[in-house]
């Protein structure tokens, strides 16, 4: 059994997408980002970096004591080689996958946060940072549509860089771009929703939707902390 501590984040996301596409049973304990569960000392045991996804593995392939992890892209890495899903064993294969995820987990991720960030969250609008992450966020669109104009899916066969990726995409009205500006990430974008382990995934998204506060409540927790929130 998994224990997957969640919010409805594109980060979140990931992990109940590759639990649903392994069939692999799991439990979600909500860590609700927005009333600051995030800071509380049981959850900062397994995820030191105060962030959501983390998760405990209380059966690991190797028998022993279970293993807890966070940070998205080292979950999904772990998940798929404990179940040997969504990952393949051939080196050159595997190479591909592994490079995608941490292009997404370096670069779209972190630039699309930085664009919600700044066009959504900022009490200040800033035109230079706004057009600076939606420029970017724009050009790691056309790098992953480029991509893929001549394959179904980022590396081959569907797998972790592809559901690493697909969350960030969700949001793309908000990170002020079109999908119709790139037609190959649209028809993987749209494949990929069409997915029943997709759909299942984001129905357990609902659950939660209306726990979040609103952004001037949340502000302070999320965007406002400092080495003194970490230091003792």
């Amino acid at each position: 059994m998994i224990e997957l501590y969640y919010w409805t984040t594109p980060n979140g996301h990931k992990i109940t997408m590759f639990l649903e596409e392994a069939e692999l049973p799991y439990t979600i304990i909500p860590i609700n980002i927005g009333t600051g569960d995030q800071f509380k000392p049981d959850f900062l045991k397994i995820a030191p970096n105060n962030r959501i996804p983390a998760i405990i593995d209380r059966e690991p392939a190797d028998g022993g004591e279970p293993i807890s992890l966070f940070e998205s892209g080292a979950i999904l890495l772990y998940l798929a080689e404990k179940t040997g899903k969504l990952i393949p064993s051939d080196l050159r294969d595997r190479v591909e996958i592994l490079q995608w995820l941490f292009w997404q987990m370096g670069g779209l991720g972190p630039m699309a946060g930085q664009n919600h960030h700044f066009s959504q969250y900022a009490p200040e609008k800033l035109p230079y940072a706004i057009d600076r992450y939606v420029n970017e966020t724009g050009r790691l669109y056309a790098v992953l549509d480029k991509r893929l104009a001549d394959r179904e899916f980022v590396a081959g066969n569907y797998s972790i860089a592809d559901i690493a990726a697909y969350p960030w995409i969700v949001p793309y009205e908000r990170q002020g771009q079109k999908l119709e500006d790139f037609p190959n990430l649209k028809r993987w974008f749209e494949t990929i929703q069409a997915r029943p382990a997709t759909v299942r995934a984001y129905e357990k998204a609902e659950a939660f939707k209306n726990q979040a506060l609103d952004i001037e409540q949340s502000r302070s927790l999320l965007f406002n902390q400092s080495a003194k929130t970490v230091q003792p």
